[in-house]
């Protein structure tokens, strides 16, 4: 079984965060600037105009420039993550990369600034000077008591939104998390028992926001190094002291004596099993400390039969998420220019995270993480960090909040169309990519590693078997693998290897032989042409999935592909006429994944074909949990020529609409109507893919596919995952020649997912 969960390497981190360009960001212009016209508007002498505009009204800096949608990751490095006091530049990785977190799931662009000083004037004083430039700014990893006072004098001294995300994003997702349990269990807030240990910034905030929820605070309890914040003690911080509570308590294990809720904010494994047995009927432990908790999952959950879990990782349920707070958080403070985040914006964002969690969970988040019934209840009491409703349910509830209380510069009137706009914004389909890994982690498949004897390949097995995505099974030169394996310590010693050439004995030979022999004989294969092909890896690997050996096959890395797929053809095609195999290309886009076919198998299809491939490919599609909306592509739109072509994708269309009258398909069209709905919309109103942008795009020839998705491939426009192979009987992908780790690891997911989808009453 793949080993879920071990640590990274530190070496793949380090060449992931180098690459061939170091860092995890960059800035892209947005307009165009191709010709000395466009340079003139965007820069001399033309930039003028705007200019004049903001110094006339500073707030038309919110329509000239991109402050609106800018927000500052700010740290000086003084808390950073687990390794305390490391310095600005060594704090500049987490700052990168909460940026790319902004950006993919809020589309806010950041500019992360790390700040050499310790000084808490000094940090006010620098921020305050940059502050125009900004939208809002997100103060991280600064040590406390210092980000305590840094965060409220910004607060007051600027008129953009501020948060301390290490105090508040914890507070909000565990405000939601706390209400929604307490209702699972049927206790009034205002009834309960709150112990924290750790009192650090998140665990004060945390506080803070629980009392806002209701909780008294003669029931609230902290914990610190030393034991209970209580009236006896001398030389706390202005911030623990209050929390000074008179009472007889001192220990963190007298404290949780009958307690409803355990908050830990600490260090791992400080909680017993012990202690959670004194707590009250159906006790709450939210366990937060990272990388380990206060107390393992498997722990707590075997103390009790009762009890409510949470902690701060993916493998256990109930994750406590920042991500699920800080950026639709700001994305709503930016989208109505509010001056601050203030209470009411963080208790609407509570609110919002907890009845999402009670309402229908969609289903391509439950094939994301691996359950057909997602529900509200001890195990979800809080949304999954990858559904994509949190965008627009988050943020308006933080935009409206914003209004109400006053502090929002703009506002919305049409409530309906920003959440529309903040659908579109990311791509209802912008996590395809980590949906397909995540779904393939629910039900790890074998997954055949042909030419695993290349480094990049046997990188790409390292990476599945790591992240749980596949089980793979390595197929190459025995010897070289193991030399590889050493060579760049990839921890694969107990993967199988299967090395044709040199096995002494391979597993189920002569069955193979006779079940290839016996598909093949009345096709000029003899008996010991099969025997000797089948001592070929790459026969012998498409005959474990047929035999039931192996789930998967990858081949083609290192081979051009006609020469890899004609085994995979021969063993794995369709088993009959009504079935046609056609290669697909996935172009991940802003707007979702678009589906390119055929772009590797059939050189000029009839229109029969056509059909078979457009309805084979939709199969693909929904696969992945995606409504097909296919375009029929040619050189001319919905009859304006009569040529062979054009014809012949106009038949194609009849036949599909006969063949499967579900489907939504339309053509023949030019490219440019296809990819534009209102060029669409405005020409040809009466299209069936009106007001549905296509996300199947289906060519004529094999010429024009291939060509288009290596121009936009190699352009550096698109992102492309494969080629797959569909219309096979069985689950198999032909890789291009010289691919990427990174397209072998898609590709490997993508496998996963096909042989998921296919039952064994069905091959």
């Amino acid at each position: 079984m793949p080993k879920k969960n071990r640590t990274i390497r530190k070496k793949d981190i380090l060449e992931y965060h180098e690459g061939k360009r170091p860092g995890k960001i960059e800035v892209i212009p947005i307009k165009p600037s191709n010709s000395q016209r466009d340079l003139s508007i965007a820069y001399s002498p033309g930039v003028a105009e705007p200019c004049v505009k903001i110094s006339e009204n500073k707030a038309n800096a919110y329509r000239y420039t991109a402050k609106g949608n800018l927000v500052a990751v700010i740290s000086n490095g003084t808390a950073v993550l687990g390794l305390g006091d490391i310095g600005p530049l060594a704090s500049k990785p987490v700052m990168e990369g909460k940026g790319v977190l902004f950006k993919i799931f809020a589309d806010i662009d950041v500019f992360d600034l790390e700040l050499d000083t310790t000084n808490t004037e000094k940090f006010i004083e620098t921020v305050k000077i940059l502050s125009p430039t900004f939208g809002g700014i997100n103060l991280e990893d600064i040590s406390a008591p210092e980000c305590f006072e840094i965060e409220h004098r910004l607060r007051e001294e600027l008129d953009i939104p501020i948060m301390h995300d290490d105090q508040h994003g914890t507070a909000i997702i565990t405000g939601a998390a706390l209400l929604n349990a307490l209702e699972v269990v049927k206790k009034d807030i205002k009834d309960i028992k709150v112990v924290f240990n750790g009192a650090g910034a998140s665990a004060i905030s945390c506080a803070f926001l629980y009392l806002s929820l209701g909780v008294l605070p003669e029931n609230l309890i902290m914990c610190d190094s030393k034991g209970v914040i209580h009236s006896g003690r001398k030389g706390l911080t202005d911030q623990k002291m209050k929390f000074i509570r008179k009472t007889p308590l001192r220990s963190l294990g007298e404290a949780l004596k009958k307690a409803d809720v355990f908050v830990g904010l600490s260090k791992g494994n400080i909680l017993t099993q012990e202690m959670i047995m004194t707590m009250g009927k159906d006790p709450i432990v939210f366990a937060l400390a990272n990388p380990d908790p206060e107390i393992s999952y498997k722990l707590a959950k075997s103390s009790r039969d009762d009890i409510i879990m949470a902690t701060g990782r993916s493998d256990n349920p109930n994750q406590v998420n920042n991500v699920l707070g800080f950026p639709y958080i700001f994305r709503g403070a930016l989208d109505v220019r509010a001056s601050e985040i203030n209470e009411k914006m963080k208790l609407a964002a509570v609110h919002a995270l907890a009845e999402l969690a009670k309402e229908p969970v969609p289903e391509i988040v439950n094939l994301a993480y691996g359950s057909r019934n997602l529900t509200f209840g001890p195990d979800y009491i809080i949304p999954k960090p990858f559904d994509p409703r949190l965008i627009y349910t988050v943020a308006p509830a933080v935009a409206k909040a914003a209004m109400e209380s006053g502090v929002a510069k703009k506002s919305i009137d049409n409530w309906a169309s920003y959440e529309n706009d903040l659908r579109n914004r990311l791509g209802l389909d912008d996590k395809f990519i980590r949906l397909v890994m995540e779904k393939a982690k629910t039900d790890p498949k074998r997954v055949v590693f042909n030419e695993a004897d290349n480094y990049k390949v046997l990188k790409a097995a390292q990476i599945v078997l790591e992240e749980g995505i596949a089980i793979p099974i390595l197929l190459g030169n025995e010897k070289k693998i193991k030399s590889l394996n050493d060579e760049y310590s990839l921890g694969l010693e107990e993967v199988k290897i299967i090395d044709t050439k040199s096995s002494s004995e391979l597993p189920r030979i002569s069955d193979y032989i006779d079940s290839y022999y016996k598909s093949r004989q009345r096709k000029g294969v003899g008996y010991d042409e099969a025997r000797r092909l089948l001592l070929n890896r790459d026969y012998f690997g498409p005959m474990m999935v047929k035999m039931g050996d192996a789930d998967a096959y990858l081949t083609g890395s290192m081979v051009k592909y006609p020469r890899a797929v004609k085994p995979v053809m021969e063993i794995l095609g369709p088993k009959d006429d009504n079935r046609t195999a056609a290669g697909v290309y996935v172009m991940l886009t802003k707007k979702g994944p678009r589906f390119f076919t055929d772009t590797t198998m059939n050189q000029n299809p009839d229109a029969e074909k056509i059909a078979q491939i457009a309805c084979e490919t939709a199969e693909l599609v929904r696969k992945m949990n995606i409504e097909p909306r296919i375009a029929l592509l040619s050189y001319s739109n919905f009859g304006s020529s009569s040529g062979k072509t054009s014809v012949k994708m106009r038949d194609a269309m009849n036949l599909i609409r006969m063949s499967d009258p579900s489907l939504i398909v339309d053509g023949e069209m030019q490219a440019n109507f296809a990819v534009d709905n209102n060029l669409l919309k405005e020409q040809f109103p009466f299209s069936d893919l009106v007001g549905k942008d296509p996300n199947v795009f289906v060519f004529p020839g094999l010429s024009s596919a291939n060509i288009s998705y290596k121009l936009l491939q190699s352009m550096g426009s698109m992102e492309a995952v494969g080629p797959l192979l569909v219309g096979l009987t069985y689950p198999a992908h032909v890789l291009q020649l010289g691919c990427s780790v990174r397209e072998i690891v898609n590709t490997a997911a993508m496998a996963v997912i096909d042989a998921q989808s296919r039952e064994t009453s069905d091959l």
